[in-house]
């Protein structure tokens, strides 16, 4: 449920609508997102890191050489 604050937001909103440069800077953000993301899909290409373990922070292999 939504809480009173929201309906304030809302109401604001219906008043004084956003501009159409701000709907334009939007709509060409949710664009260039879904390009990336449908590029990748395409592609076959991943954007996770394997690198990267989300509950131990990044694994780094470390070798030790012992001088002669």
């Amino acid at each position: 449920m939504m809480g009173p604050i929201w309906w304030v937001r809302l109401a604001r909103w219906a008043r004084r609508p956003p501009s159409k440069e701000y709907v334009r800077i939007v709509l060409v953000v949710v664009a260039l997102c879904a390009a990336i993301v449908g590029g990748t899909w395409l592609l076959g290409i991943e954007l996770d890191d394997p690198g990267v373990n989300p509950r131990r922070g990044i694994s780094v292999d470390v070798e030790i050489v012992q001088p002669d």
